[in-house]
This record gives C-alpha cells, structure tokens and sequence, in this order.
C-alpha cells in the first residue's frame, strides 16, 4: 500500500517476518513453500501419523502455520490449535492436582484461555470427547486434525521424565484409537526423529508417513525474496533477488594462509533470508520503487542487518522503560537469556516479574521480536526469539565484568528455576533463599520468591514448610491486589494440608480459595475432596453435582464423584462416572472403579483390576480398603483382613474418618 503522496510505502506495510515464524495471517507473504505446503497437507489429512522433520531453521513452524493451515477447507476438517509438549513448574506447583505435564502443556496449547486447575486433571482422549463434533453439508464427520510442533521437547528431556513421556504416548494412542477420523502431525527436529519412530507402530500401525524439510534452494529463496513484495508497489530489478541470495548462500568457514575460506552452500536457512529482507526493507530511501543491485549491496549484509535490527529495537524499549539507559537492558538480556555456552536460555515468567523484571518490559521486547512468549506446561516462558540475536548482543554488551549489586537478587532467583527445572531441589532452595534475602523491600519479587521457595518445598515433600512460604505469598500477593494469584496459593495451601491430614483445615482453605476464583472448577473439585475427607461425602457429591451440572465432562469431577458414589454405595451411578473418563490412572480411581464391579457381581473383572492396581496402591488408604472390599466380596477373607490393616495404616493418603470404622470390621479389630 503506498501512500497518497506517492512516497515510501506505508510504514505499517511490513513484507517481511523478520527472525519470528510465519503466522497464518501472515500466509500472504509466505512463498517459496508451494509443493511442501501441498504435500504435507495432503499427508496429514491422509494418514493416521505424519511426521515433519528437518534441521534447526528449515521453517517447519511457518510451513505448518502459512503453508497448511490456509489450504485445509474449513467445511471438511475440524483443526484444533498447533500444540506443545513442553515441561515446565506451575505457579503454584501445589494448586494443581496430580497430572502429566506433557498431556498438560498439550491441552493448554489446545485450550490457552482455560484455567490450568481445570486442564490438569484431563486426558488427551477426554478433552478430545468433550469437543462438540463437527460434520459436513453430508451429515458425515470431519476428520479432525491435531498438530505436535517441536515434539523434540518430549524426547530431550531428563531420565526422571520418561515416565511421563510414555504415559503421554499412551495417552496419544488411546486418542487415536478412540476417534477414527483424528488425525496427527508431528513436527521434530532430525536430530530427534530416532527417539519417535519406535513409537510409530503403536501410533499409527500402517497409516503414516514422513516428511522432509530442508533449507531453501536458489529458486525457493528467490521466490521467497520477490513473492511478498507483489503488492507493496515496489520489485525488484532482474537479478538483484538472485544476488541477495547468493550472498546469503556464501558462508566463512574458516581461514587458510591469512585468508577467509568462503564456501558456497548451495541453500539457504529462511529465517536469515527474513531478516536481511526485514533490515533491507527498512533501510531503503521512501521514493524508492524498484529495488537494485546497489541497495542489495548497500542494505542486505546478514550480519550487519540483524545486528542494527536489534541494536534499534532495544534502543526503543530502552527509551520507553529504562530512560534510555540501553546497557541496562542489554545487559539484563545477556545474563538471563544466553547461557554460558553462548547457546539460548529458556526464563519462567511469573505472576508480574519476569528475572526481575516487570513483565510489560517483556512484553514490549516481544512486540519487537526480540523475544518470544508461549506457554510451557500451564505457565508462561520466554526466550531470545532466534539464535541469531545471541552475538549482537553479546558484542555490544558493555557491561560484561561489571559488578552490579542490584540484580543479584534477581539472578538467584533466575539460577535457582534453572535447578528446580533439572531436579536440583537443594540447590534451587539454596538459591532463592539468597535471592529472598537480597530482594530488599521489591515486594513483586518478595511474593514471586515466596511462592518459588514454596514449589521448592512441595516438589521436596517438605508440606509444612510449603504452607508457609505459599502463605507468606499470598499476603503480599493480597497488598499487591493480585486476587488470582491468592486464590491459587490458598488452593495450593488447601491440597497440603489435605495430604497431610488435616481435612478440615483443607475445608478453609479451599472454601477462601473458592470465594477469589468462583468460576474454577478443579478448585471446587478439590474442595469436594476435602469435604469427603473430613467425613462429609453427601456434601461432597453436591459440589460435584454443580461443577458437573456446569461442565459435564470434566474429568477430575467425573473421577472424584466417582469414587465417593462407590463409598456411598451408588454402584450403577459411580459406574456410570467411571467409565467416561477410562482408561483409569490413579491407583484410587482403579480400586474403587474394581469394588463398584464387585458389587455389581462382576468378580472376575474386579479381581483382575485389583491385582494390577496393588502394586500402585503402596501407602494408599483408600485404595487399600477398596481392594479389602473387593476381596471380601470374592470370599478372600485372610486377603481382605490384610489389606484392611494396611489400609488403616496407609498415609499417603490416610483413611478418611468415617471410612476408619468399615477398615476395623474388616480388619477384625470391631
């Protein structure tokens, strides 16, 4: 669009992406991709598994975002959003019932604005089942079609992960099996493609296919160079598009004799084609129409380009939050997003801090692409937004080797994440209790240091001393007038004290809980929880009736009501709740799901699921008495006194109290 004037095309008129990834409204820029986007499409729609994979850079996010989704026809398939899988904490880490993180991070990707209370206690299956079905002018279904991107996250993680890493296949599976119209892409990086293919035959039996997506050839660059600049009144002159890509074609690879080896590669990685298209874009003079060999020269240097492009944009935030004290971001910058190893370095963003800093800082460097937001796990992580921002950065840092006392806190805090992310509970307590004695009166970061050290605490089992730094946030959270953040701290505080036997206290908690989040229904499922615990399950099930009567198919209300039915003795009815959210995880919801068969006469089944569900049930309670019931019932009374006795010994959790009474007529000791 050029201005009435006949200048310089609108400023607002960018034709380039820059470093970020092509977005779906941005697929009238995308060129260079047509037989890819065409191919994968077809593919996906095709097959019960597609796998996308190629190197760092090759540009399967954008493919799949501006090449496929634009070609898929509305009418014919039903595409949830792209999804992740990444790991993360939640804040508060307590607040959320017993969940994978993988099959977490998935759904949140899938449903961004539902409250992540709610999203823990779901399957993939049973979110998949909740999601009204679409048909076409036929009356026939769609296929609906879900997308992993960057599912190397799933396979790049630490040893302790891998149990959820397959109970998230699993998961996958079991959704695939259920829906046959679903259908699944993977995007990984082909460093990664040998950790997913031994899990393509349970995926995908024959139904599946791979991709390959490389670095654009000559002919694709070019396209990409000239295609977005159709309708923005200006064009290249013959041979000033092929020249910008022979130069980014040619790479240093070293020296010989005092002299630069330069290598011709042959191809070249989107992502640099962007940003010297972006920098040259932005340099040309307003009356400029058709782009030639000289402004390539003069204004397409990769190098230069990217370095400018972030020396302005942190110019800009610099002036608008830091009185244009630019070190002092680029700094901040350096030390919290680039590792030692000179590599890009994920940061946790809190309730209102983010390292140290007021998230409307973060949000102004991602509106300029030098960071990128997403949801990780249920909570919010950023990063550099390319590894091409990393040099500039650290070239033009010039304040590397200062001391500088007022972030300290701050960077404690950032290096005790990093240890509770890998498992290192001592270290990261260690970390940000330096960081809370250095904090001094920021009561942002008091409150965000708080509740960390409480996540600390309950990833160590340390309960009590989560309570307190939980509670200790939630003040300063209430005088900061952050009303959701107090809400989920109480929920937090409600669950421990539930695990620790403490019901009624739970009750309170939850009930203040409820009262600052009314419309969360895994807060009132956990307050139904407490309310069986502490000897109420009529007063329980009428919780559970409302959060169901509002959202019919949430899970964890399914599964809690299910099982107090069983110990009301609503057979059919707590039945009817269990087997809409099979398969069953939680060794509790096994047992009382197996007595419920029992009851029914259905002895064989019942004793098939005890047997399997024991060796879970350890130190549980509940399940132990459910398994003496059911053993009873089959005429088992040695095995039933047995269990009975380890059930009312069991503490993780214990007994509730009216359920103590049944455990001593079984155990013998009425």
């Amino acid at each position: 669009m050029m201005s009435q004037d006949g200048g310089r095309p609108d400023p607002q008129v960018q034709p380039y992406v820059g470093l970020r990834a092509f977005r779906r409204e941005d697929s009238a820029k995308f060129f260079g991709r047509d037989r890819e986007s065409h191919e994968l499409a077809d593919l996906w729609q095709a097959n019960r598994l597609t796998i996308l994979y190629g190197p760092s850079g090759a540009g399967k996010t954008s493919l799949i975002h501006a090449g496929v989704l634009p070609l898929l026809n509305p009418g014919m398939t039903d595409v949830l959003p792209v999804g992740r899988v990444s790991h993360g904490s939640a804040f508060p880490s307590a607040a959320l019932s017993q969940h994978n993180p993988h099959v977490f991070a998935l759904l949140s990707s899938w449903a961004p604005d539902e409250t992540p209370t709610r999203l823990a206690g779901l399957t993939l299956r049973g979110y998949l089942r909740r999601r009204p079905p679409r048909y076409d002018p036929y009356g026939d279904p769609v296929l609906r079609l879900v997308a992993i991107d960057q599912a190397e996250e799933l396979f790049g993680g630490l040893a302790h992960r891998q149990p959820y890493r397959e109970w998230f296949i699993g998961q996958l599976v079991d959704a695939l099996d259920d829906d046959p119209n679903l259908r699944l892409l993977v995007a990984i990086r082909e460093d990664h493609l040998a950790a997913i293919l031994p899990h393509e035959p349970k995926l995908a039996g024959m139904s599946r296919s791979r991709v390959l997506l490389g670095f654009l050839d000559t002919a694709a660059a070019v396209r990409a160079t000239e295609g977005p600049l159709e309708a923005t009144g200006r064009s290249f002159v013959p041979g000033a598009a092929d020249r910008l890509v022979e130069g980014l074609r040619m790479v240093k690879v070293g020296r010989m004799l005092d002299q630069e080896v330069v290598a011709d590669v042959k191809v070249v990685e989107p992502v640099q084609l962007q940003v010297v298209c972006s920098a040259m874009w932005n340099s040309l003079p307003a009356g400029v129409r058709l782009i030639t060999l000289d402004h390539v020269r003069r204004f397409a240097n990769a190098d230069r380009s990217l370095s400018d492009f972030s020396e302005r944009m942190i110019a800009e935030v610099a002036r608008d939050h830091y009185d244009g004290d630019t070190d002092r971001l680029r700094a901040w910058l350096r030390r919290n997003f680039i590792t030692e190893l000179g590599t890009r370095e994920i940061v946790y963003q809190g309730e209102m801090l983010t390292a140290g800093e007021p998230n409307y800082v973060v949000r102004a460097l991602v509106e300029r692409h030098i960071l990128r937001e997403e949801i990780k796990a249920g909570t919010r992580w950023c990063e550099l937004s390319h590894d091409r921002l990393i040099q500039p950065i650290l070239q033009n840092d010039r304040t590397v080797g200062r001391e500088d006392r007022r972030i300290a806190s701050e960077e404690y805090l950032r290096a005790a994440e990093l240890a509770l992310r890998d498992g290192e509970f001592g270290l990261a307590g260690k970390q940000a209790q330096e960081a809370l004695e250095q904090c001094g009166d920021n009561t942002r970061l008091r409150a965000e240091i708080e509740s960390f050290l409480g996540n600390v605490a309950h990833r160590g089992e340390n309960y009590e001393k989560a309570i307190s730094h939980y509670r200790s946030a939630a003040v300063l959270f209430q005088t900061l007038g952050a009303t959701a953040a107090v809400g989920r701290l109480l929920a937090a505080i409600g669950r421990l004290e539930l695990a620790q036997g403490r019901p009624a206290a739970a009750v309170r908690e939850l009930h203040s809980a409820v009262r600052r989040l009314p419309h969360d229904a895994a807060i009132q499922t956990e307050l139904a929880w407490a309310l069986w615990y502490n000897g109420h399950p009529h007063a329980a099930g009428d919780v559970l009736d409302d959060v169901l009567a509002r959202e019919g198919n949430a899970t964890e209300a399914l599964r809690a009501r299910g099982e107090i039915l069983v110990d009301l003795g609503r057979t059919s009815a707590a039945l009817r709740d269990l087997e809409r959210i099979r398969p069953l995880q939680w060794p509790s919801t096994r047992a009382a799901y197996a007595l419920a068969l029992a009851a029914m006469g259905q002895i064989s089944e019942a004793e098939q699921e005890i047997t399997e569900v024991l060796p879970e049930a350890e130190d549980h309670g509940p399940a132990l008495l459910y398994a003496a019931k059911v053993r009873k019932l089959a005429g088992d009374d040695a095995s039933a006194t047995s269990l009975a006795r380890r059930a009312k010994a069991g503490r993780l959790p214990a007994l509730p109290t009216h359920l103590v009474a049944e455990a001593d007529l079984l155990a013998g000791e009425e």
